[in-house]
């Protein structure tokens, strides 16, 4: 499973305080405890007023670089900002994120052309998420053959197929299998990924749905998620499923967790 960390944010109170107040310190905190809990990408996103947004981010990129080896996921849903920022990356990494939304992909994919950055594709376009499987499939479709224009194959897509919230759409986690599926069918070698926390938004005992929800995501080939990786729960339901579904030969990557304090109860 590919970890995308989640946890620097400007939507998140704690980071919107220390982004005001320039506390590199407890931004560099966040970045190194992702980043030691397993975070293969840490997501950077300012969520600050559009003016202050490049300078923010690139600060927020700065910070996050000088404190971790983990390569960024640069993020932020404004594609101009995305493309301003670029260039500050030390080496490659994600974009957050394309798709068929105005000119996003006009915008960023060119600058994934002759090297190995990735990058994230919401299913959704003008008319904004939809509903049923056979759009989302679609979308897929065209900014695959969008990205290939510029000699980005599929492994380098990371495909976020937008999951509902359950207590809005009861077949929420129903459509969310049924779009890995038929995603993964499509494209073998693409990535699924999302932030599967979306789907218990407003119903409680959250956490509980979240990682029942990532085991069936996992199962229909879910390969790749947005998250807090300090999450123990999480993180232990993901070693856990790929052990049972036979794809952890030996269980080695379980017990390798479990030796590297990564999941279990937490000694005292």
């Amino acid at each position: 499973m590919i970890i995308i960390g989640e946890k620097i944010n400007g939507s998140i109170p704690a980071v919107k305080d220390a982004i005001e107040k320039r506390d590199a310190a407890f931004i560099a905190d966040r970045a190194i405890r992702q980043a030691k809990a397993g975070a293969d990408f840490i997501d950077v996103c300012a969520s600050t007023a559009p003016e202050y947004e490049i300078e923010t981010l690139k600060w927020l990129m700065e910070v996050v670089q000088d404190a971790v080896e983990t390569p960024l996921c640069i993020d932020s849903p404004n594609p101009r900002v995305i493309e301003a920022v670029f260039k500050y990356a030390n080496k490659p990494g994600m974009l957050n994120s394309i798709s068929e939304e105005g000119d996003k992909c006009d915008v960023l994919l060119p600058l994934m052309a002759g090297n190995t950055w990735e990058v994230v594709g919401l299913t959704c376009n003008n008319n904004g998420i939809p509903n049923d499987v056979k759009t989302k499939v679609d979308i897929t479709k065209s900014m695959v053959e969008k990205a290939a224009k510029y000699g980005i194959t599929p492994d380098r897509i990371h495909i976020d197929p937008c999951v509902m919230a359950l207590s809005t759409a009861n077949n929420s986690l129903l459509n969310f299998v049924a779009e890995i599926k038929a995603i993964k069918e499509l494209y073998p070698n693409i990535h699924v990924t999302g932030a599967i926390s979306n789907i218990s938004f407003g119903l409680p005992v959250r956490g509980l749905l979240n990682k029942t929800s990532i085991a069936f995501a996992i199962q229909a080939g879910m390969d790749s998620v947005v998250m807090d990786p300090l999450n123990r729960d999480i993180m232990g339901t993901i070693f856990a499923t790929y052990a049972l579904l036979g794809q952890d030969k030996h269980c080695r990557k379980y017990s390798k967790a479990y030796r590297a304090g990564q999941i279990g109860q937490v000694s005292k």
